[in-house]
């Protein structure tokens, strides 16, 4: 009777070590093989946009390297959500992945009643790309020419401070929402479909503020038909380093960065999350990339995919407040 017994754990030994050692063997196959086929790259927004340009640039340069295509495929709805959620339901083999950013992954799960995937427990970020500031920009016929000013203007003029937006829930709504709570001055808030349309409209003087990405008022605040009061994120712009950040002007503690990180399905094989992570550390690292990014007024970021992690998390806890605190929620 032991002896039989003992052949049967023998025999379960035996089939569970070879097991584990075809496992091992497959994943390092997997690795070494990898990419063997055309990468899809999910990019939830429009074409031409900024997330777009970063997006196809990174597809460039992974198929120039690895001799494979990477294919960008927009898939824009729902505040960016639908490509993510195309994402969190796809085969976790490498070959699908997203360019999550803010909206669709910091703030989603507090923004959305009804959101399809959790970007915690369904994504795994493989490696922050950047976390672009935005520059408070006002228009000319504003009486403020800094943050102080802009905060004591506000203070005397209660509700009379109008601030334009690309949506509810985008970055620029929110940062403008953190900044006057921090400030503790009452400003409204005007939603557009957009970026562009409330750029226009803040040239044109139909609002008097906005918390801009640097691209789209560069030209204007360079031309002088539009104030730069402050920069948004920890550090000053490449673009003007001559404009101070939010905090050194008059408002301590306050920071609100974009954010960019390419992601993959949850279950995809850590080998595979680790040569993509090490590949896109090196494109970080090329000239053209860094021009491209100090366009945007962002250095490239990296790192390991844990510190991508930390740095949702910590997004996802930060915006949570704000949202709830706010009461903000979209279908």
């Amino acid at each position: 009777m032991k002896l039989a017994r003992m052949r049967t754990w023998n025999s379960f030994f035996s089939v569970t070590l070879a097991a584990s050692v075809v496992a091992v063997s497959s994943l390092a196959v997997a690795n070494e093989s990898y990419p063997s086929k055309p990468i899809q790259l999910i990019v939830p927004f429009t074409p031409g946009g900024n997330t777009d340009v970063l997006g196809r640039v990174i597809a460039q340069k992974l198929s120039e390297a690895w001799g494979r295509s990477v294919v960008v495929d927009n898939r824009p709805g729902a505040g960016g959500t639908m490509g993510v959620n195309l994402v969190a339901k796809a085969k976790p083999d490498g070959y699908t992945m997203v360019l999550g950013a803010f909206g669709n992954i910091l703030v989603a799960q507090s923004l959305y009643k009804r959101l399809p995937y959790d970007p915690m427990t369904d994504l795994v970020p493989v490696i922050l790309l950047a976390t672009p500031p935005t520059i408070v920009t006002a228009t000319k016929t504003l009486p403020v020419k800094d943050i102080a000013g802009l905060i004591s203007y506000a203070k005397a003029n209660p509700g009379k401070v109008n601030y334009g937006s690309s949506g509810n829930g985008t970055s620029n709504h929110l940062f403008g929402e953190l900044f006057a709570s921090m400030a503790d001055v009452r400003m409204v808030h005007v939603p557009y479909k957009g970026s562009g349309p409330a750029i226009n409209d803040l040239i044109a003087g139909t609002i008097q503020l906005n918390f801009a990405p640097v691209p789209l008022v560069q030209q204007q605040i360079k031309a002088g038909s539009l104030k730069a009061l402050a920069v948004t994120g920890a550090q000053r712009s490449p673009v003007f380093p001559d404009v101070p950040t939010v905090a050194e002007a008059g408002l301590p503690g306050y920071e609100g960065n974009g954010w960019f990180a390419l992601m993959v399905p949850k279950g995809t094989p850590k080998e595979i999350v680790t040569k993509l992570n090490v590949e896109i550390n090196r494109i970080l690292k090329s000239p053209d990339m860094r021009a491209g990014l100090a366009a945007e007024g962002a250095d490239p970021i990296g790192g390991t995919p844990a510190d991508a992690a930390r740095s949702m998390a910590q997004g996802i806890s930060k915006w949570h407040g704000l949202v709830n605190k706010l009461e903000l929620k979209l279908e």
